[in-house]
């Protein structure tokens, strides 16, 4: 695995990948999932084990790992004497005490790697069990077994978002829509839950069932909807062609597979006689930094596509030579679940003026983060940097105006068999003005 890669979700897919509210949930409860996770939060292991902790917790994450045997603590580290000690001692206390169900001693270790991520407050920064890690380098490369829909954490309720779902999948098939919030999974609160965590849930063998409790604005109560999974093959870029020579992308997801599909559209576009283009950016919850780079450089002119800092005032730029500027007018249609690297994209079109940005407000999400693997097979995905537009804007809660407001009417879209799209019509209608017509 790539230790350096890094990601602009999660946002995340229900793989991944990577994010409302109403009345129902409540932000704090929790169901049998968080009575585990927060005992994993309080219980204490061995000496042996608490070295993954430093691992995270301190410097020099590999030669850590490789020291196992000889763990050295530190009096002004987190992890020290002390914190050994009152660890053992809430062991022994579990496991004199402990009434319900037994806990295993690998449940009590996730729990504790995964507190340790949560004190951070980040809810992009998480632990990857060596499972969730398989789990979420399989969604990036575009093919894993869910309902086929894309989600990020909202930050309002903590619950997983459906921001859009993929044409033919289950999802789509049992009604789910977008906005639509996962309050419960198989009976589980995922109230509390990291997005991957729910996601892991969510997905499963195929042909295995998995029954959604969803929260739907507008509706008096929760709605209960039964999927049954399948192999999902991520289809995170489409192309039709529309009347009067206007090529419309869709871009779900900005995944490995996305590069390729992207550059192969644009392909047909041309040679299809394309006028004008319109590239859907909708309930895009983000993706890999590589990807949305490289896709930016197939449309963008000579210039800065993005650059990142860390902690340390390290900047990294990206940049593009034009030589593969777009040739066409552009209209890029966004919304408040366009997130993260879909935010670069249309920060960096926006910032270079080479197309209009219809619909509304963008999510908000200027943080990167990297996966650090670990060699027992697990690994953390934490957050390294903030990125800024070309013109030096950090949007991170704030997101990106669109120069043609449109807001999407959901109740015409959904209550007619039609599906009429207003946002999508209002591109087109700019479209057009840009190309003269």
């Amino acid at each position: 695995m790539d230790e350096n890669k890094v990601y602009f979700d999660y946002t995340g897919q229900e793989a991944v990948p990577e994010n409302t509210a109403a009345a129902g949930p409540q932000k704090g409860e929790k169901g049998s999932g968080k009575g585990l996770f927060l005992v994993g939060l309080i219980a204490g292991i061995g000496l042996t084990l608490l070295v993954v902790a430093i691992a995270y917790l301190g410097f020099g994450l590999q030669a850590v790992m490789e020291r196992q045997d000889q763990p050295v603590l530190a009096e002004d580290s987190p992890v020290n004497e002390t914190l050994v000690s009152k660890l053992q001692m809430l062991v022994d206390t579990i496991d004199k005490y402990y009434y319900l169900e037994e806990v295993s001693d690998e449940e009590l270790q996730t729990g504790i790697y995964r507190g340790l991520m949560d004190a951070l407050g980040d809810p992009y920064s998480v632990y990857y069990s060596k499972e969730e890690l398989d789990s979420f380098l399989q969604q990036t490369e575009g093919t894993y077994y869910g309902i086929g829909a894309y989600m990020r954490q909202d930050t309002a309720t903590g619950l997983p978002l459906i921001t859009d779902v993929m044409s033919g999948a289950p999802a789509e098939s049992a009604g789910l829509r977008s906005n639509d919030l996962i309050y419960e999974v198989d009976g589980v609160s995922v109230a509390g839950m990291s997005l991957d965590e729910a996601v892991s849930r969510i997905k499963g063998p195929e042909g295995t069932e998995v029954v959604l409790k969803i929260v739907r604005d507008g509706e008096d109560d929760f709605l209960e909807f039964t999927l049954t999974r399948a192999r999902v093959e991520t289809p995170t870029v489409t192309l039709t062609m529309m009347e009067d020579g206007m090529a419309y992308v869709e871009i779900v997801e900005f995944d490995d597979v996305s590069v390729d599909q992207f550059a192969e559209a644009l392909a047909v576009a041309r040679g299809s006689d394309m006028k004008g283009l319109i590239i859907d950016l909708r309930g895009n919850p983000g993706g890999s930094l590589d990807a949305v780079v490289e896709m930016c450089r197939m449309i963008l002119p000579k210039g800065m596509v993005v650059y990142t800092e860390d902690k340390y005032g390290h900047r990294e730029e990206h940049t593009c030579d034009g030589s593969r500027e777009l040739e066409v007018p552009l209209v890029v249609l966004v919304d408040g679940n366009s997130a993260s690297a879909a935010e670069i994209m249309a920060g960096a079109i926006k910032d270079y003026g080479i197309g209009t940005l219809v619909g509304t407000t963008t999510f908000g999400k200027g943080i990167v983060q990297q996966v650090i693997p670990f060699r027992d097979g697990s690994a953390i995905k934490i957050t390294i940097s903030a990125y800024y537009t070309p013109n030096g804007n950090n949007i991170h809660g704030i997101g990106i105006e669109p120069d043609v407001q449109c807001p999407f009417d959901g109740e015409a879209y959904y209550g007619s068999e039609e599906h009429p799209d207003n946002q999508l019509e209002k591109a087109k209608e700019v479209l057009k003005g840009l190309m003269g017509e």
